[in-house]
């Protein structure tokens, strides 16, 4: 029977730092019915790069208004989100064993209601993109123009429509505070000459295609200034066993 962890979402305690090395036993401690394995181990290495190198957020932060914000639009198999979260402190690694036990704010899509960090609650794929277009247009709405906006999407939500209208709005809006990182694990049904990142371009948008496991390319490609324009990084995996 899988073991049910206390509803809370407390923090890593003081002085017990994680590290990348420390991911796959993280992962390891995730059990129980579990369905989107490949999906979670394809985003690994990308989220750790944003969260440990990128973005400038952190568990004290987690409601500044002036925060970086992450939104998980591939909320399916979140394994691998929760495991660089606690590695980073904003939850507890005692709560990793109840992954998906009825009781646990650990779900099978995050809950933003129930974890400090999490920004959004995932569930019919497509959605991500169009939330991280209202994100950005709040922020500057606020004068909140130093906040960036990252939203990590699957390749196969390229599929849904939704996406495509936020894509075409964000390029001519020049939303350079938003950034979308596609991971492309070849899962997607429709395609286009040139590429994802090409569909990107076409309206406007920076797009960089790069190795998802390579963590230098990808800080490199994360970091790179696209003034006037929305950025999109597409990494590129073959999902882990």
């Amino acid at each position: 029977m899988t073991k049910t962890a206390p509803h809370s979402a407390s923090v890593r305690p003081p002085g017990h730092p994680a590290g990348y090395q420390d991911l796959t036993r993280l992962l390891g401690l995730m059990t129980g019915d579990e369905k989107h394995g490949p999906a979670a181990t394809s985003t690994l290495d990308a989220l750790w790069v944003l969260y440990d190198r990128v973005l400038r957020v952190s568990p004290e932060t987690a409601g500044a208004p002036e925060r970086d914000r992450l939104l998980l639009s591939k909320g399916h198999g979140p394994m691998a989100y929760y495991a660089v979260l606690c590695a980073k402190g904003f939850l507890a690694e005692d709560l990793l064993p109840g992954f998906g036990s009825y009781d646990s704010p650990l779900g099978h899509h995050p809950d933003r209601t129930l974890l400090p960090g999490v920004e959004i609650g995932s569930g019919s794929l497509g959605h991500g993109l169009p939330l991280a277009v209202g994100s950005a247009l709040g922020l500057r709405a606020q004068g909140l123009t130093e906040s960036r906006v990252w939203v990590l999407i699957g390749d196969a939500e390229l599929d849904e429509g939704s996406n495509h209208e936020a894509i075409a709005y964000a390029g001519p809006a020049g939303l350079e505070q938003l950034h979308t990182l596609v991971i492309d694990n070849a899962s997607a049904s429709l395609g286009w000459p040139g590429g994802i990142a090409s569909r990107f371009e076409a309206a406007g948008w920076s797009a960089e295609t790069v190795d998802g496991r390579d963590h230098e390319a990808m800080y490199a490609a994360f970091t790179a200034p696209h003034p006037g324009r929305p950025r999109a990084v597409v990494a590129r995996v073959e999902p882990k066993s």
